[in-house]
């Protein structure tokens, strides 16, 4: 408690000095020119993360170079079970890489999305929990340090029904998770995005209909509707509730499924090589251009996607 409290004293005595003065709102895309979402398998497989982007692409006003830079099996808290990936590798911890990042990418924003991988897969159990936690306020205090804000996303939901009930207890320590990330926002006034509520609830929705209803056959990671409906807080969140329905009704059109093409281009291209030039100890990631062609790969692209985007309707937004 004593080590949780001085942490928290020197992040607010570094988000005193840093460029956010306070916690960054819904008009933060509006004064950051780049954002770093960071995560782990699901960030990287980026289907929420290109999907935010369409509705970014074709919102009004000014629009930042959003750079995802997940990393499969990665945790917040460092840790990793003994004979992780069949004794291949451990777990890699985000702080191992989060100072290079923030150097080489000095990122206005970032977007945070943690805790599928830091409970273990294990019971709820305090010494992970705190790793959890003293994790989450360490990436706090460099981000601050870094004058960058930071946005927690809540981590998805782990679902025990498409894997036959295995670790059946595990959502309940996401739950845990996301109810610490939530206090504080009211106690401490963190920006915190809810991702787990919602998909916990449109996955009740689902059951009522169909029991064996899911968004992710391996228990962890989100298909393409899951995805979505990760997108879907962020989007309220930045664009207003009134927002979700004409993102998501643009993005099931011809147009919106074409400009969605190219906009997982550019994040794929801006994701391997922002991997690749800051450098992480995660084995079997595919390495990226150098990053300055992919810059310029990503500049055709986002010509592209605003000619795209100049066809959708942005008044409804």
């Amino acid at each position: 408690m004593v080590t949780a409290m001085r942490s928290l004293t020197v992040f607010a005595a570094l988000l005193a000095s840093s460029a956010w003065a306070a916690e960054p709102g819904p008009d933060a895309l509006a004064e950051a020119k780049r954002v770093v979402i960071l995560g782990d398998s699901i960030t990287y497989g980026g289907g929420y993360v290109v999907d935010f982007e369409c509705w970014v692409a074709t919102r009004p006003g000014p629009k930042p170079e959003i750079v995802n830079l997940g990393l499969p099996s990665e945790t917040v808290s460092g840790l990793s079970e003994d004979g992780h990936a069949g004794g291949k590798f451990p777990r890699p911890d985000l702080h191992e890489r989060l100072g290079r990042a923030l150097e080489a990418l000095k990122p206005d924003l970032i977007l945070a999305c943690y805790g599928m991988n830091d409970g273990i897969y294990q019971p709820l159990d305090e010494a992970r929990f705190k790793a959890f936690r003293d994790g989450t306020i360490r990436l706090r205090e460099a981000a601050a340090k870094a004058g960058a804000g930071v946005i927690h996303l809540t981590p998805p939901v782990y679902d025990a029904v498409p894997v036959k009930g295995r670790n059946d207890f595990y959502d309940g320590v996401l739950a845990k998770y996301s109810e610490w990330l939530l206090e504080q926002r009211k106690t401490a006034g963190w920006s915190v995005i809810d991702i787990h509520g919602p998909m916990a609830r449109r996955i009740a929705e689902g059951r009522k209909a169909d029991p064996a209803f899911t968004f992710a056959k391996d228990g962890v990671h989100p298909d393409a509707a899951g995805h979505r409906v990760m997108a879907e807080p962020l989007v309220a969140w930045f664009g207003g509730a009134e927002a979700v329905a004409p993102w998501k009704a643009r993005l099931e059109t011809p147009e919106g499924k074409e400009l969605r093409k190219l906009v997982e281009q550019r994040m794929v291209v801006r994701r391997d090589a922002w991997l690749a030039a800051v450098g992480h100890k995660r084995p079997g990631i595919g390495k990226g251009l150098p990053v300055e062609e992919a810059q310029r790969k990503a500049e055709e692209l986002t010509k592209e996607i605003e000619e795209k985007s100049q066809t959708q309707n942005p008044k409804s937004q």
